[in-house]
């Protein structure tokens, strides 16, 4: 459904009190909201950094990287602002010009005061390259600088991980949550390093805790059903995974893989047949 005009009394004043509407709007997700506030913004003061920031992140929100780039751009140009920069780099690997990216957030870490979610974004994609030693070398000039940023530490964590060095992540998730005990993130990267030590009860409490604050979490809860079942409380789990299945169509496959590929589980022949137990489409 098309979103009605603006009224006379509902456009905004001024351009502060369009931008504070824009960031609301992006806050709810009214995307096309946000982007239209904050393109009006910029007409009347090309050089309004947050409006530029508010624009670009609704345009990528809606998958429009190639939109978003030519505003990030000229703000970024204009700016040498970190966080627009960041923006832009998330852009241009969004379309696939993934060395641009990287130098766009090499220039955004290197700007002073650091900011924290370039050290994020540059240390994450080294690592999803396979650049262990860059990766580690970003995350760890990050903590440095911004040791209030419990996201490096879940960053840095995800390196040992990939090195195979379980213990160490163990110690920056913990201390990851310990600094921000209601992070998400890092709850769940916790929970995984303890499900592989085989350490399911502490696990699913950790998922539990987590579910806490995100109820709707499918993928976690699906997680919870397999610590449950490999504990040996069969009717916990298979309820958590007819939870996740109802939750959203796309979930009823991982749930039935969740349910047969558990010591506790339960394997059908027909894939209709645990559809069926597990009451998906229902």
């Amino acid at each position: 459904m098309s979103q009605r005009p603006p009224s006379p009394s509902d456009r905004p004043g001024t351009v502060q009190e369009a931008l504070d509407r824009a960031v609301l709007a992006l806050r709810a997700q009214r995307l096309a909201e946000a982007e239209g506030l904050a393109a009006g913004v910029l007409r009347s003061n090309p050089g309004n950094v947050a409006a530029a920031q508010v624009l670009g992140q609704a345009l990528l929100l809606q998958g429009r990287a190639k939109d978003a780039e030519g505003p990030l751009t000229r703000a970024a140009r204009r700016s040498g602002d970190p966080a627009i920069e960041t923006l832009l780099a998330r852009a241009l690997a969004d379309l696939g010009r993934g060395d641009e990216a990287l130098e766009r957030l090499r220039q955004a870490a290197a700007r002073r005061p650091a900011y924290p979610l370039a050290f994020l974004e540059l240390g994450d994609e080294l690592r999803k390259l396979g650049r262990f030693d860059e990766a580690q070398a970003v995350f760890e000039e990050g903590i440095a600088l911004a040791p209030d940023a419990p996201g490096l530490l879940v960053g840095l964590g995800y390196v040992r991980l990939n090195r195979n060095d379980r213990a160490g992540a163990r110690r920056l998730f913990l201390a990851a949550r310990a600094a921000a005990p209601q992070r998400h993130d890092a709850q769940v990267a916790l929970a995984g390093v303890m499900v592989q030590d085989g350490d399911y009860a502490a696990a699913a409490e950790v998922y539990r805790q987590a579910l806490q604050a995100r109820p709707d979490d499918a993928t976690v809860r699906i997680s919870l059903a397999k610590c449950l079942l490999e504990m040996g409380e069969r009717a916990a789990g298979e309820a958590n995974l007819r939870a996740a299945a109802h939750s959203a169509a796309q979930m009823a496959g991982p749930a039935m893989t969740a349910l047969a590929s558990t010591a506790h589980g339960r394997f059908f022949l027909r894939p209709s047949a645990a559809a069926k137990f597990l009451g998906a489409g229902a």
